[in-house]
């Protein structure tokens, strides 16, 4: 076995796989990746199965290295400064970090959580079928938190195959689609004003709920409901009238009225928003929501089969600037 070594990590950087589930029932949260597309992507370029367990890296960057020999990885994700000894990595694309290299990921940028996934899989120990984390919950393998600096993960040796690349189809700015309810008549009028508004991220949010600001959202009859279950992308709207978006690591049910909910295929869209960076809501029906989530899941399914070999040409530096390649200079104002 190889060890990969975290020398150097930011916050909100954990394992996290498909998440748990079929135990909402009994009050344990799902948790897993909040970028599912991009999770299997990672995974696929590496060999595992798409929804393997791979390293969640928060908005901040990290530093990794590895003993007693060589690791084959993959990056996706939102984009970030990410380099080997220096030299620039390509996302989207598997590398090999070998004993003696360091790996370095800078601060992301246009997203918030990019995928590290490891040939092999994480090595750890499932706690109700799933490595994810949730560190309030003290859920998750090999640590039950999020990564800190000093720790190792178990990791298989490098296999002798070849880079592969994915290129994944582009992700349009589009308004992040919902389906109302199933309190939306606890609203009235204000369900138009949480449609037409622009809203942001606020920097307090979490894996628990992403805090949301913009316009104030007013209840019909106080902001407090009998507690009834919760899902992925539901949207509570509390007394400050600000609404919380749930994402993985939220509570199993929950006391305030939920304007909506989030479609499963945007919540990765969701989840890397940036802080500030506006966005808007569009209602869609429970026929096209299911549709854009087969949609996904079709895609996630043919990922395996997308990925072809890396390319990388040769630069041979003394060569290139010795060459001429401006070719012969010419003055436009006396030039026949």
């Amino acid at each position: 076995m190889t060890i990969l070594v975290i020398d150097s990590i930011g916050p909100a950087t954990s394992v996290q796989d498909a998440g748990r589930h079929g135990a909402q029932r009994y009050g344990l949260t799902p948790s897993g990746a909040m970028d599912r597309l991009s999770l299997a992507a990672s995974n696929v370029l590496v060999g595992n199965d798409p929804l393997a367990a791979a390293i969640e890296v928060g908005p901040l960057g990290a530093k990794l290295s590895v003993r007693d020999g060589a690791v084959r990885l993959a990056l996706t994700g939102a984009e970030r400064p990410a380099a080997l000894d220096g030299a620039p990595l390509a996302f989207n694309e598997s590398f090999v970090l070998s004993e003696g290299q360091v790996l370095t990921l800078g601060v992301a940028r246009g997203g918030v959580f990019s995928y590290l996934a490891i040939e092999g899989g994480v090595s750890g120990e499932p706690m109700f079928g799933s490595l994810a984390v949730n560190a309030r919950a003290g859920l998750g393998s090999p640590y039950p938190r999020t990564l800190q600096a000093g720790d190792t993960i178990a990791v298989k040796s490098a296999t002798p195959a070849v880079e592969r690349r994915l290129d994944l189809p582009e992700q349009l700015d589009a308004p992040i689609r919902v389906v109302l309810g199933p309190q939306d008549d606890e609203f009235g009028d204000a369900v138009e004003t949480f449609l037409a508004g622009e809203w942001t991220i606020s920097a307090t949010s979490d894996r628990m709920g992403y805090r949301l600001e913009g316009p104030q959202i007013s209840h019909l009859h106080g902001h407090n409901i009998v507690s009834d279950g919760t899902v992925d992308g539901s949207i509570q709207v509390p007394g400050s009238g600000q609404p919380i978006v749930l994402m993985p690591d939220r509570g199993t049910s929950g006391g305030y009225p939920k304007i909506a909910t989030v479609i499963s295929a945007d919540l990765g869209r969701l989840a890397q928003r940036q802080p500030g960076r506006p966005f808007r809501f569009q209602a869609v029906s429970v026929e096209d929501a299911q549709a854009a989530y087969r949609a996904m899941a079709k895609l996630i399914r043919s990922l395996p089969d997308l990925p072809r070999e890396a390319q990388h040409a040769a630069i041979d530096l003394d060569a290139l600037l010795s060459a001429n390649v401006a070719g012969t200079a010419i003055d436009a104002l006396t030039a026949e």
